[in-house]
């Protein structure tokens, strides 16, 4: 079966997030694409499947070491380079449209620059007393330190937490043990002049992710819920990876009322898998 990775987020190879695209995985069953993607032990793993919705140009499957996910953000933007690298041409040109367990997402190629239409959010608004103190003591930081704490669930059940500055986010050390199911995503505004305009970490151990080099899906739910905290403006750039020495820069902007997430990616590997035989 033919195969892609794609480095996500990043123009330099090593750099990004990497996902692992399988082509024409109709044939695969369920038991089979979770094996294979705890076999890659990368954050995702996704198959390309025929669509069931005429107006979309394929269907994506998630997989995480953990399980499946209906939707996740740098494997929608490395698996629609991987189908137009492949010979696949959308419907509307420039547009792919992917079919997923969130319903339609449009996603723009334009050469190694890929953006998605952020989906809504599930679950939304300020995170309850019980969640607050899940997260203190799952970073491991003073109560004072958390300035906000929102849902901003899109699909993977993301809560964001904000702290002062960009240092306070690297300086981190979480439990992830006390996390337990719960993925929260931490940002932090970095000074004016740095190399964002916030940093952005991500810990999801629920599914075997302990910490995600660089996130879609938290961009897409931050591009929603950031702005109206007065920290950045409608558009703004995520520097993410920091941590883990991966340099991820995601770029967030709202269109008529559309918040797109993107960056740019790397075809990292191409060949074929013996999945199937």
């Amino acid at each position: 079966m033919r195969y892609t990775e794609v480095d996500v987020f990043t123009d330099t190879l090593t750099a990004g997030n990497p996902v692992a695209v399988v082509h024409d995985a109709d044939g695969l069953d369920d038991e089979t694409m979770a094996a294979f993607a705890r076999w890659t032990n990368l954050s995702e793993t996704t198959f390309l499947l025929r669509p069931g919705d005429p107006s979309a140009d394929y269907r994506l499957r998630i997989f995480t070491p953990g399980g499946e996910l209906p939707f996740a953000g740098h494997p929608t933007l490395g698996s629609a380079r991987a189908w137009v690298a492949a010979g696949g041409v959308p419907r509307t040109p420039g547009v792919v449209v992917q079919e997923c367990g969130v319903g339609l997402v449009p996603v723009r190629v334009r050469d190694e620059a890929v953006a998605f239409a952020a989906p809504p959010l599930r679950r939304s608004g300020p995170a309850d007393d019980t969640v607050r103190d899940l997260v203190v003591r799952s970073l491991r930081v003073d109560p004072g330190a958390v300035r906000a704490v929102e849902w901003v669930d899109n699909g993977p059940g993301w809560v964001a937490v904000l702290l002062g500055s960009a240092d306070e986010v690297l300086a981190l050390h979480p439990d992830h043990a006390a996390m337990g199911e719960q993925g929260i995503g931490v940002v932090g505004p970095h000074a004016p002049g740095g190399p964002a305009d916030v940093e952005v970490r991500a810990f999801v151990p629920g599914i075997g992710v302990p910490e995600d080099p660089v996130t879609g899906s938290l961009a897409g739910g931050l591009g929603q819920w950031l702005p109206s905290t007065g920290v950045v403006g409608d558009d703004f750039v995520i520097r993410q990876g920091t941590a883990l020495g991966r340099r991820g820069t995601v770029r967030v902007t709202r269109e008529h009322g559309v918040v797109w997430v993107g960056g740019d990616t790397v075809l990292a590997v191409t060949g074929t898998v013996a999945l199937g035989s």
